[in-house]
């Protein structure tokens, strides 16, 4: 008779342990209080950097974003208060999503209070039983859940090759009714970005939906940081859905969708993770939307991002540092042998004041586990040169040449 584990606690630990928790317990990097580290760290006159938030263009503390939420605040209230759908919207939600759809070039976008449900939500709701989804192996998680969610069947294709992504339509595409091809801009994991003029024509040549994640490209890829649509010249009206974040570049909170009219109009009566929730809180709105405004006139800070990330992959080359496929743009990885090596790094740069947690098991492969940099407007040149410096001096040396990841979750 098979083993039963009879609670849920029992059940919890062991699913943890296999998570990885044997590598936590010396040293645990995760949920750290970093507005108290870096008060500390001051306090007794030391430095701390983190290289774990991805405030691309350094905009969270702006004076402007902070008087702007708080005006909202004093003007509107905190909450959102209910289903903009069954309970009025705000006049914040309209006047931002006009202005957001306006700076990507899109005719509509229609936002939501979580990044991760938006794709959750949107491709769950999209797709049917007749219908198929092909995403990149290295999708989000957000994505595959959404997937996973969908009565549609589900195709993985390897990361970035779109070769095999239209071998397996030339195989199945006839077998389904609509298709949905999935695939985000800038990989969050790898720091690499998808061959977008390709994949819109594969997309037409096939008669695809085509949904791409910019969560981690606007701000940051493009001259004015429109995206990876402007990176490569893609008119963004070819594509069928662009989902994102305004937890990044926007220094708030959330997610929004942005798609032709049509589809807006119809996602905002039938949408499950917008219809039967809240919408932004006006603090959010008013925050996000202040964002915006300073990324459309200070652009030198996509400039100066573009700058820091482009000296960090150099230095890490030259340092014999396998950052993988990344492009040098906001995410770098550097890649590490196993994971107790990785955890080691992380420790030995914290002592030093650079916050950079590790990620493995949990996000990537086992065997490509890594110290993911997310590179800010906001570093100087002596955060990135000395965190560069003490890896390449650090005992534990990263692994050279790597093999490319080939799978994640």
């Amino acid at each position: 008779m098979a083993h039963r584990i009879n609670s849920l606690a029992d059940y919890a630990t062991k699913r943890f342990r296999l998570a990885g928790k044997a590598y936590l317990e010396e040293y645990n990097p995760f949920f750290v209080q970093t507005d108290s580290a870096r008060q500390e760290a001051q306090a007794h006159g030391r430095n701390f950097v983190s290289f774990a938030n991805y405030d691309y263009l350094g905009i969270s503390g702006h004076p402007a974003v902070k008087a702007a939420a708080i005006g909202a605040l004093e003007e509107f209230g905190v909450g959102a208060l209910a289903s903009r759908l069954v309970g009025g919207e705000r006049s914040t939600h309209h006047l931002f999503e006009e202005k957001l759809a306006a700076f990507l070039g899109v005719e509509s976008v229609l936002t939501l209070v979580s990044g991760y449900l938006t794709n959750v939500t949107t491709i769950s709701h999209m797709m049917n039983t007749r219908d198929a989804i092909f995403l990149d192996e290295l999708s989000h998680n957000s994505i595959i859940s959404g997937a996973k969610a969908a009565a549609a069947t589900s195709h993985f294709f390897h990361h970035n090759d779109l070769d095999h992504l239209e071998s397996l339509l030339a195989q199945k595409r006839d077998s389904y009714r609509h298709v949905l091809l999935a695939v985000e801009s800038l990989y969050s994991m790898d720091g690499d970005i998808v061959d977008l003029p390709r994949l819109v024509e594969i997309k037409e040549r096939y008669n695809c939906w085509l949904l791409v994640d910019e969560a981690h490209s606007i701000g940051v890829l493009g001259q004015d940081g429109r995206g990876l649509c402007e990176h490569t010249g893609v008119d963004p009206a070819q594509i069928d859905i662009i989902v994102g974040t305004l937890s990044k570049t926007f220094a708030s909170c959330g997610g929004f969708i942005a798609a032709k009219k049509p589809v807006a109009d119809w996602l905002r009566y039938t949408l499950p993770g917008f219809v039967f929730s809240v919408g932004l809180s006006p603090v959010i709105s008013a925050a996000a939307s202040t964002a915006l405004d300073i990324i459309q006139k200070d652009t030198w800070r996509i400039e100066k991002l573009r700058h820091n990330a482009e000296l960090f992959i150099e230095l890490a080359h030259e340092a014999g540092l396998d950052t993988g496929p990344a492009i040098g743009r906001g995410v770098v990885p550097i890649l590490f042998a196993d994971g107790l090596e990785t955890v080691a790094a992380s420790r030995h740069l914290m002592s030093h004041g650079y916050y950079v947690p590790p990620i493995f098991q949990i996000g990537v492969p086992k065997n490509q586990p890594r110290l993911r940099f997310f590179l800010s407007a906001s570093h100087r040149e002596e955060d990135i040169r000395g965190v560069i410096n003490l890896l390449a001096r650090h005992p534990a040396q990263p692994v050279v040449a790597a093999e490319p990841v080939s799978a994640a979750t």
